[in-house]
């Protein structure tokens, strides 16, 4: 770790003159809350494991909370900012508060999901507190556009790290904890409280932790059609997947067909399944649609809105 200055992490007095100054007041719309705890900061990158060699990409920056304890630990900062204002400021912050790092930092104005390619080392690290209204699609399209991005450390609403984290069988499984798993090993790394923001959430806040896995989900489906098949299967939850997988397959029938031969059960639910099994169902969709002349489903067999395709919601 490198030395530097005592005081160069913001504290809540250095938030609050720094956002006056730039006449910054926290949008609900972006879902700005800046942390204003040092030890806060300090603790994500210790849990995050950043490493004197690491590429970090810090998506967010706000204000510069976080970057600033990340630029103490790895090796070079990428920050991705879509705020005009924050974006002009966070450069002047880390030179003024860190100049012997200010080399190592690096800004890109833009909305991380038009992000396709990074300035500098390829990145090793994601790093970032994200707003929950964007959290899981910007995680998901980090992950796949820099696949070398090996560990992620994001801190969500409570709610959303819950969802990410969440193994086959719990009620809060979905949509974003099947994708997450496509790329990596999700786990939750702790929580974090509502005053070490600015202003304080109405929710507590979760940290996830996401190591790429060392061998991809062994499937001759490609990830989007791997990802079609869990889009259909939670489009409704409480459907069984013969039910939800007819749109995806053309019928009932044909859904039932692929199920079969991927070896699960047509009276599953998308809530039971591995993202192996999504990937067996997605190799096995009929290159025909079956026919399903006057077959119904039961009634009572009642549809339910989940979470869209990279929603948090």
């Amino acid at each position: 770790m490198s030395t530097t200055e005592p005081d160069a992490l913001l504290g809540p007095a250095d938030i609050r003159e720094l956002a006056a100054t730039l006449g910054v007041r926290p949008t609900k719309q972006r879902g700005q809350n800046f942390v204003i705890d040092a030890n806060t900061v300090r603790r994500i990158v210790r849990t995050a494991e950043v490493r004197p060699d690491d590429v970090v990409v810090e998506v967010g920056p706000g204000l510069g909370s976080l970057t600033l304890a990340l630029l103490e630990a790895a090796d070079r900062v990428v920050a991705v900012e879509i705020d005009d204002v924050l974006a002009g400021a966070l450069p002047a912050t880390v030179a003024a508060r860190m100049p012997g790092r200010a080399d190592r930092f690096t800004l890109v104005h833009s909305d991380a999901m038009q992000v396709r390619e990074l300035p500098g080392p390829p990145p090793t690290a994601l790093v970032a507190n994200l707003p929950y209204n964007v959290a899981v699609p910007v995680l998901l399209t980090m992950l796949d556009r820099f696949p070398t991005i090996e560990r992620t450390l994001v801190m969500v609403q409570a709610e959303v790290a819950d969802r990410l984290a969440a193994r086959p069988g719990n009620k809060v499984y979905g949509v974003p904890s099947v994708k997450a798993n496509w790329y990596t090993d999700v786990k939750r790394a702790g929580s974090i409280g509502r005053k070490v923001f600015w202003p304080a959430p109405n929710v507590d806040s979760g940290l996830v932790s996401l190591v790429r896995r060392a061998e991809p989900v062994a499937t001759t489906a490609s990830r989007a059609e791997v990802f079609a098949v869990v889009d259909a299967a939670f489009a409704q939850r409480r459907k069984t997947l013969r039910a939800a997988l007819s749109g995806w397959a053309g019928s009932a029938p044909a859904a039932e067909a692929a199920l079969v031969a991927a070896g699960i059960s047509p009276q599953a639910r998308g809530e039971a399944l591995t993202v192996e099994e999504f990937a067996a169902i997605a190799e096995n969709k009929p290159a025909r649609p079956v026919s399903d002349s006057a077959e119904n489903e039961p009634a009572g067999d009642l549809p339910a809105a989940d979470e869209p395709a990279g929603s948090a919601q």
